[in-house]
């Protein structure tokens, strides 16, 4: 979870200020959490406790209101309502990592990445991008090399992952959709020589960099197994303890 929980943060300073370099620094005092981490913090407890996804996601947007939630989650979680609102944007996929990490096989992670994603992201794409994502990291974490994983995605999310950063980056922008991010953060994982160079491969891209750096995060960690202590320790810092309780109780757990 610190994976996705570092990507966040590293690249929330970038979301509207794409610098299209992977040469930055890593973290500084305008670096925090965004509805990323809530989120992700929201699907753990949801899975340690076996509590519904819809009132979760709830009660943690209204503990934390102001982490920078798309508008129509925003309005749904003031809202009255438990309805999904047919959405086809990157919060599905950069929310359900925890899923990836919390079952024995792919079948599993792919229904309870649905069911995750579905409370409000009920748009097929929006479904995808939670499934592709969750499979990715599942795979990555039982071993599958870099090629099985890209053929997978392929063959089962039709995303196609056959371009380079270097090709898109000078023309990528702001795209806050699953099918317009998710295959992007996917590819930064691809190219990555270990976590570090994955997050910076993300938040190179530009566009919607703290969701993309999250999800790319939460799958290098899957493949890489190793996150540089000091990243751990910058994201501590910046995070509520309730956050880091959920955390490391997930961690127990899953025994990672």
């Amino acid at each position: 979870m610190w994976g996705a929980i570092i990507g966040d943060i590293v690249g929330s300073r970038f979301e509207f200020h794409p610098i299209k370099t992977k040469e930055f620094s890593l973290f500084t005092e305008e670096s925090c959490f965004t509805d990323d981490t809530v989120l992700t913090v929201a699907t753990i407890e949801a899975l340690l406790n076996n509590k519904p996804y819809a009132k979760t996601y709830k009660q943690w947007f209204l503990k934390y209101p102001d982490a920078g939630y798309g508008g129509s989650f925003h309005r749904w979680g003031y809202s009255d309502s438990l309805e999904p609102y047919n959405s086809f944007g990157n919060g599905s996929a950069m929310r359900v990592s925890p899923v990836g990490f919390s079952f024995n096989t792919l079948e599993e992670v792919l229904v309870e990445a649905k069911k995750s994603a579905e409370v409000t992201h009920n748009h097929p794409e929006g479904i995808k991008g939670a499934q592709a994502t969750a499979a990715a990291i599942f795979l990555a974490r039982t071993g599958k090399s870099k090629d099985e994983i890209k053929e997978y995605i392929e063959k089962t999310f039709h995303y196609d992952l056959n371009f380079t950063l270097e090709e898109i980056r000078p023309g990528y922008a702001f795209d806050e959709t699953c099918q317009g991010s998710v295959p992007q953060a996917i590819r930064a994982f691809l190219e990555a020589e270990d976590f570090e160079d994955a997050v910076r491969n993300a938040v190179s891209l530009g566009g919607d960099s703290d969701t993309i750096a999250c999800i790319t995060g939460s799958i290098a960690e899957a493949y890489f197994k190793e996150i540089p202590g000091p990243m751990i320790s910058e994201a501590r810092t910046r995070l509520p303890q309730e956050m880091i309780e959920l955390v490391e109780e997930f961690y127990k757990k899953v025994n990672l």
